[in-house]
């Protein structure tokens, strides 16, 4: 049996950067096992540090060199799935100190270099970077969102066509479809379920990086999306709807031409 890996707490003697990519949709992370410091979340060792995954499409890297971090990302290629073509990431650094504090605009400090800490660390990094991701995702369609609704409120309607607004309504549905549930952002982190004494560590990151705040934010957002999606469908079944009584009507019209004429040619005879 190979020898499992350990924690490379030397690495990080002092101080480090860890670094949060948001690379796909979606990281398959079987195939590591062997090579794992953590499970929940999956740690391995990666260059002079490590590389913690989550399957829902995040990679961060702590302590590594440009060069590992690369190398790192090139193997991890095959395993992302739906891949970005523009990725976005977060940088934090940290630092060995007195106790565990995490100060505004600075590095975060530790009291010890442990893995879960660093854990900890990951997973918020993790959070934010995706909500980052996911916020610029929900401002695209309200970019979309806003023309249209000034054109609603200044003339009462839309002149837009039904394939446009099918487009619009399809692309509040994607992005609220992938925005919700995926990412359990306001979840506490795996670590502390063994180490619950660093809860006050989690509780200040969570604060620094407004984790709570951005989501509720988000969700609010997300919701305008979803009511401006039932509006859009409603409207398109209102002109259909009226599309079909001026049918019917102009059917009817036709009949009665049709039964006139009859009448007046029968008279005509």
């Amino acid at each position: 049996m190979p020898t499992p890996p350990t924690f490379p707490a030397e690495a990080f003697a002092t101080k480090a950067n860890a670094h949060a990519l948001y690379v796909g949709d979606r990281i398959n992370t079987s195939g590591f096992e062997e090579q794992a410091l953590s499970s929940v979340p999956l740690a391995v060792r990666a260059g002079a540090g490590i590389a913690v995954l989550f399957r829902y499409g995040v990679v961060v890297l702590i302590g590594l060199t440009t060069e590992e971090e690369a190398a790192f990302l090139q193997r991890l290629k095959p395993r992302i799935g739906g891949a970005f073509g523009n990725i976005d990431d977060e940088t934090a650094a940290f630092q060995l100190d007195g106790e565990d504090q995490v100060a505004a605009g600075g590095p975060i400090q530790l009291r010890q270099m442990s893995l879960e800490r660093l854990l900890i660390i990951a997973d918020v990094l993790a959070k934010s970077v995706v909500l980052a991701h996911d916020e610029r995702e929900v401002a695209k369609v309200f970019e979309v969102i806003e023309p249209f609704a000034r054109e609603l409120a200044e003339h009462g309607h839309t002149r837009r066509s039904r394939p446009a607004m099918m487009k619009l309504i399809g692309n509040a549905l994607l992005v609220q479809h992938r925005v919700s549930g995926r990412v359990a952002i306001t979840e506490k982190p795996d670590a502390l379920w063994e180490r619950p004494d660093l809860e006050r560590l989690y509780a200040r990151l969570e604060d620094e990086y407004e984790l709570k705040e951005r989501v509720d934010t988000l969700n609010r957002k997300l919701e305008v999306v979803a009511d401006t999606a039932s509006t859009l469908a409603d409207i398109i079944d209102t002109r259909r709807a009226l599309r079909l009584e001026l049918i019917v009507v102009l059917l009817i019209a036709i009949e009665v031409v049709v039964a006139m004429v009859q009448i007046a040619m029968g008279r005509g005879h």
